[in-house]
């Protein structure tokens, strides 16, 4: 058997035994919601190592709130931790420890945030925000290499991601069972635009139970952001994580200035309405 025929066999019973034992597993707390290509594993993994957070099993994201609805939340629960292993934590440190997990589509997908609101009454949401125009650029990267891009032209895919994302929306709140390949894929720009989808997630969730951080100063004063984060949590400092960049993907080639400029006028307007989230201007845009 292959390493990825293994991993997915290990899962399948993983699953399979969680489900089983779902009634006593515990759900999240807090959530890594987004935004893609913003730092979001290399915060999942600095937070991962604290002693009183609880990560799923065998898998990041669970991508429940926005690919796996139909599946229904015991599916989703027994992706968590037993409450034995939150008893025992809580007895060695003397607080109870905290599950989560980290998909940066839900930031995007028009029915996650609905859901979680839903299913995960008071739970905690961590968005990560960046360079929207850098965003958009790593995005095209990162799905080319993944084959879920066949344009290799960014300024190409910039220029059909309207008619791409045409209806999209729609067809989504068609079923939970609902797919768009371009909706995930392909949204270049429109991820970009965190204000909207930062909008829709006070309407649902409040804004006291959301924290933006600006993916910037998370790389070039990864401690300071951590401790807010953890503030954010009601978590304990304990220990020294590894900071660590994850993910990265070589560019093919530099965008051109003219597009650039373009594409910054394009989210002049968005980043603005991030400032009070931020609580300063994006690191971006100084």
């Amino acid at each position: 058997m292959t390493p990825p025929a293994l991993k997915r066999s290990a899962h399948a019973v993983s699953l399979t035994a969680g489900r089983l034992t779902a009634g006593g597993r515990m759900l999240p707390s807090f959530l890594i919601v987004g935004a893609q290509r913003s730092g979001t594993t290399s915060l999942y993994r600095a937070l991962a190592q604290h002693p009183l957070t609880l990560k799923p099993v065998l898998r990041k994201g669970v991508h429940y709130f926005d690919m796996a609805y139909h599946r229904g939340i015991s599916w989703y629960r027994a992706h968590f931790p037993l409450t034995a292993s939150v008893s025992r934590l809580s007895r060695r440190h003397g607080r109870r420890p905290l599950a989560f997990e980290s998909a940066p589509y839900y930031l995007f997908h028009p029915l996650a945030a609905a859901r979680i609101a839903e299913d995960l009454p008071g739970v905690k949401l961590i968005v990560l925000v960046r360079d929207p125009v850098e965003r958009a650029f790593s995005a095209h990267a990162h799905e080319l290499a993944r084959g879920f891009e066949t344009e290799p032209s960014f300024a190409r895919a910039v220029e059909l991601e309207e008619e791409r994302l045409a209806g999209a929306v729609r067809e989504l709140a068609r079923s939970p069972r609902a797919a768009s390949h371009s909706h995930r894929h392909h949204a270049y720009l429109a991820r970009g635009r965190y204000a909207e989808q930062l909008s829709r997630v006070e309407r649902l969730i409040g804004r006291d139970r959301v924290l933006v951080v600006d993916s910037g100063r998370f790389f070039s004063r990864p401690e300071a952001v951590y401790d807010r984060v953890l503030e954010f949590l009601g978590l304990p400092h304990i220990g020294d994580p590894v900071f660590e960049r994850h993910n990265a993907r070589p560019r093919p080639a530099p965008m051109p200035s003219s597009l650039r400029r373009e594409l910054s006028e394009h989210f002049e307007q968005s980043d603005t309405l991030l400032t009070p989230w931020l609580g300063a201007v994006p690191s971006w845009r100084h």
